[in-house]
């Protein structure tokens, strides 16, 4: 019954509504977290998420894939981690006399990239044409990924021995970079009391199922309408990130387009049909830190402060 009352809803924002607040009773104190990874996943994008272990990553990823209908994937990555592991391989049928492909874990929805930087150059590279063109090259025949297509990739910022630093060009293809974060008080305390919750989110129940969560996607992409004043607000940030002082790369275009498809779903979010300069202004800590270079004398002041007072000398249209 509640199924179908959101599928029929007029007012899309409450879809989002719903389908947090499903969520929000197995992934205490991460509603904002989780807000922002269903930005990137409506934006048709990617996440990295960089935080300390055991606040919740996995735990959001599986999440997202129950709420929304999808299949789940994971992939532990290691420094032994080959490409075939996530792409898959073909193995010969002795009694077919032919070889058959079998699809690796990235043949799925979602699929949950833990501790990416652990693995090799070669093998991050596997994840790259999978990214960009939702499809895998394997012994020179191309296989499409199933839609919608959504690569959630986790690292740790404290962890520096056996890992290797994703190259511009793979930070490139995440529309957004987000931290969890450590939970409240209370809602860390509620926790404690009942323990994790993660074998009862395996049974949760769709909220939408795949094919609303593919409406909602180009819903996004086709009827949201961004004026050329906001395009021109945007096109002040982008060229203040390549002329900025602090700043040695500014975005590219890839990231400025990340910009305006995360502030139309973030209009969508909030029930409107058009994208207002306050959708572009939330989100650029999250779309565009991660995308720029940063001078050597300022790699270890606070980033996304260095950003946000970037923006804050642009005016906002009126």
């Amino acid at each position: 019954m509640e199924l179908k009352k959101l599928a029929t809803a007029e007012n899309t924002n409450n879809k989002i509504d719903y389908i947090i607040e499903s969520l929000s009773a197995y992934l205490q104190g991460k509603e904002h977290a989780l807000r922002l990874s269903l930005t990137a996943f409506f934006s048709k994008g990617h996440l990295l998420i960089e935080d300390l272990p055991g606040l919740g990553k996995t735990t959001l990823a599986v999440g997202i894939a129950r709420a929304l209908g999808l299949s789940f994937g994971r992939i532990q990555c290691t420094s032994d981690l080959l490409p075939t592991d996530i792409t898959g391989l073909s193995i010969y049928n002795k009694s077919l006399g032919e070889f058959e492909f079998h699809p690796g874990p990235i043949f799925s929805n979602i699929v949950l990239v833990d501790e990416i930087n652990r693995a090799t150059p070669k093998t991050q590279s596997a994840l790259l044409e999978a990214m960009e063109e939702e499809q895998v090259t394997v012994e020179g025949k191309t296989y499409k990924l199933p839609q919608p297509f959504f690569v959630i990739a986790t690292q740790n910022p404290a962890e520096h021995f056996g890992t290797f630093p994703l190259p511009e060009s793979q930070l490139d293809r995440f529309i957004m970079k987000i931290s969890i974060g450590y939970p409240s008080g209370e809602s860390e305390k509620e926790i404690l009391k009942s323990g994790s919750k993660r074998e009862e989110l395996y049974a949760m129940k769709p909220v939408i199922t795949a094919a609303e969560a593919s409406l909602i996607q180009e819903e996004v992409k086709d009827n949201i309408y961004v004026s050329d004043k906001v395009l021109n607000y945007a096109m002040k940030i982008i060229q203040a990130t390549r002329s900025g002082k602090y700043l040695n790369a500014g975005l590219s275009t890839r990231g400025a387009l990340a910009m305006t498809y995360t502030a139309k779903t973030n209009a969508y979010f909030h029930g409107r049909d058009f994208v207002i300069p306050e959708d572009i202004k939330e989100l650029a800590e999250y779309t565009i830190t991660h995308r720029v270079m940063f001078k050597e004398e300022y790699e270890n002041l606070n980033k996304k402060e260095i950003i946000k007072s970037l923006i804050e000398t642009i005016p906002v249209p009126v």
